[in-house]
């Protein structure tokens, strides 16, 4: 094993790679027939593409070439696509209209007119009868913010360009998870309005549905569930019964309500998080199985599980798996998108619920194959470390790991300390090529779960309000200093990184702390007046609860600013903005750049067309990290090794 210096490993991880046969995997339904998913696809511009899976094993995409589904709705997106039995309803990213493909047709129908995006939907489902579909609408309006609706569109439109949809229900800032009861007799969903966020405060109603002269028509909605200090998301029907997430008892747990009655009683019970932030729609953390069952994703300590209630409590299954998404019933079985620390996701099915079964898996679409061999993965460590106000936070830290390579004993890796969005969000427990990409040349990294994060229960979700911009910087300062007390890494060089609300985080820290040496941030927040007054309705008034209200505590947004304080800032930053941004435009991004140069700092803005808030496409992919690794090298003083003379890893 060679000693060389940490950072100039020569890694079998290249930036090609990243993207190389990658597929981001997305939401997965179960049709009459045959099993469908979504992949997300770098190397073909970004767009996502709709896979169907044959009960003989067999798949074929969807959609013809350069078609791709995405909508629009809250910027973030989400529940673009939906099932009628084997026909597909999708939302079409370039028009955002509403399209109806049917079983065995090659040409997809429209369903909406044309509309220029004026109008954008989302997270449908299809009644009963097979002859609407109830999705959430987001319709511009000139001059005001986008109104939010639940709608009804005609699957059989009377014309060849598509009906105009009918309002169902209307009047908050924001709807989510439309669902029709099995009987077509009921509507359940959530809402919430400003300045709340679906994290904070939501309300679970019900409509009664009815049909009146060939019109689908909602009675006057009634709350069954939720209000103040109560987050419910993710309503589904059981025959007659409404099952829901919520975190009345402190925990996003199971619940379901007695409509009758109004009571709500709890499903299962467990110190974990079952629910997750509504940043995208047609999230399935939970689903019953056909003899009544419930199986559950549970996030706890950092990790996701998979269980199953028995009387009340969740019974945790045996399973080599760190993270699930978009679980759906299938029969006696689930399928999910699933990944573990030492592979990328994968379509699995999993079934053995019963107390004397084994849990049992069949992989239905495989990871790709990795260019690293097991001996050079990097696996992470759940730590919890002290941070400020006697508070204890929590992150995962994966050390340097190449099994060509070993620093020299008197040596200690640098470290990038990854700050994650949201700032709801959390670290990611599952393998990452781009995470792997720093470890096996040489950094540590640690990615944080500050102060706010989700699964550590609401309490901890709630340490960041009126706190943001310090809690999260206190506690990444505070995670790389653990690291460095123990031992773990190089007090001098130490790095941190993020995106929108983690590249605030970031431009915080390298601000209003001098722990850090340098730093990367990515669609970055450097103005919160500006974002107050300048994003999206989705979080217009988010920073209400993260900061203040606005206008009344301008002083705070002033205060907790990086470009308002630019004097303090003293070290290296590189800068990475989609020019196609809504959610923090580039003028962010300029500001901070106009800023690094009239100081004379070293810096480096680099900017991509068509590119908004994340980047798909495969070169920005690419260009963006070859560009961050580059950086670091140049400001910390090492040399980057020539990744593409690295040899593969040898055969298993």
């Amino acid at each position: 094993m060679a000693i060389e210096r940490f950072g100039s490993w020569a890694s079998p991880v290249s930036a090609e790679a990243l993207v190389a046969r990658s597929v981001s995997l997305g939401e997965v339904h179960r049709g009459r027939r045959d099993l469908w998913w979504a992949e997300g696809r770098p190397e073909e511009g970004g767009r996502t593409q709709l896979v169907r899976r044959a009960p003989d094993g067999t798949s074929r995409d969807v959609l013809a070439d350069g078609v791709s589904v995405r909508t629009r709705v809250h910027e973030y997106g989400g529940g673009a696509w939906w099932l009628r039995g084997d026909d597909v309803v999708f939302a079409e990213w370039t028009s955002q209209r509403l399209w109806l493909l049917v079983d065995g047709e090659e040409r997809p129908r429209p369903l909406t007119p044309e509309c220029d995006g004026v109008q954008c939907f989302a997270d449908g489902r299809v009644t009963p009868d097979g002859r609407w579909t109830v999705c959430v609408r987001e319709r511009a309006v000139e001059g005001a913010e986008p109104v939010s609706e639940l709608v009804a569109v005609r699957l059989d439109p009377s014309s060849p360009e598509g009906d105009q949809p009918i309002v169902l229900v209307a009047g908050a800032d924001f709807h989510a998870t439309p669902r029709v009861s099995p009987d077509g007799a009921r509507l359940a969903f959530v809402r919430w309005s400003h300045p709340h966020m679906p994290w904070d405060v939501t309300e679970l109603c019900v409509s009664e549905l009815t049909e009146i002269d060939d019109v689908l028509v909602a009675g006057e909605p009634r709350v069954v569930a939720g209000g103040v200090d109560e987050s419910i998301s993710e309503p589904q029907w059981w025959g007659e019964r409404l099952v829901f997430i919520s975190d009345r008892t402190g925990w996003w747990n199971l619940h379901d309500v007695d409509l009758a009655t109004g009571v709500v009683s709890p499903i299962a019970t467990i110190d974990a998080e079952i629910g997750m932030p509504h940043w995208v729609f047609d999230n399935a953390r939970y689903a019953g199985l056909d003899d009544g069952r419930i199986v559950v994703a549970f996030l706890r300590d950092g990790f996701d599980h998979l269980g199953v209630v028995i009387d009340g409590a969740v019974r945790e299954l045996d399973l080599p798996f760190t993270s699930y998404s978009s679980l759906r019933a299938d029969g006696g079985q689930i399928v999910a998108v699933a990944a573990s620390m030492t592979a990328e996701p994968a379509v699995v099915r999993i079934g053995g619920f019963g107390l004397d079964e084994m849990p049992s898996v069949e992989v239905l679409r495989a990871p790709r194959e990795l260019p690293v061999g097991p001996g050079s993965i990097s696996v992470a460590e759940p730590i919890s470390f002290p941070t400020s106000g006697g508070r204890t936070a929590h992150a995962l830290f994966y050390p340097p790991c190449n099994e060509r390579f070993e620093g020299s004993i008197d040596e200690r890796p640098p470290l990038i300390v990854l700050s994650h969005g949201g700032p709801t969000s959390a670290a990611r427990p599952q393998f990452s090529l781009a995470l792997q990409y720093w470890t096996t040349r040489g950094f540590a990294v640690v990615d944080v779960n500050y102060g706010g994060s989700t699964g550590y229960g609401r309490a901890y979700r709630r340490q960041l309000d009126g706190a943001w911009g310090i809690v999260d910087v206190d506690d990444c300062a505070a995670a790389a200093m653990f690291l460095v007390e123990r031992g773990d890494v190089d007090g001098d060089r130490l790095i941190i990184r993020g995106g929108s609300a983690g590249g605030y985080t970031t431009l915080c820290a390298l601000t209003f702390t001098d722990v850090f040496d340098a730093g990367a941030s990515l669609y970055g927040i450097v103005d919160l007046e500006t974002l107050a007054t300048d994003t999206h309705k989705f979080e217009a008034r988010y920073l209400d609860s993260l900061v203040g209200p606005y206008p009344a505590r301008r002083d705070l947004y002033v205060e907790r600013s990086p470009i308002h304080h630019t004097d303090r800032l003293s070290c290296p930053v590189i800068v990475l903005q989609g020019l196609d941004d809504k959610v923090v435009p580039p003028s962010q991004a300029e500001q901070m750049v106009a800023a690094l140069a009239a100081k004379g700092l070293p810096h480096e803005y680099v900017a991509f067309e068509g590119e908004g808030h994340g980047f798909r496409r495969a070169e920005s992919i690419v260009r963006a990290i070859e560009a961050e690794a580059s950086f670091y090298a140049r400001v910390l003083g090492f040399d980057l090794a020539d990744d593409r003379s690295a040899p593969p890893p040898p055969a298993p």
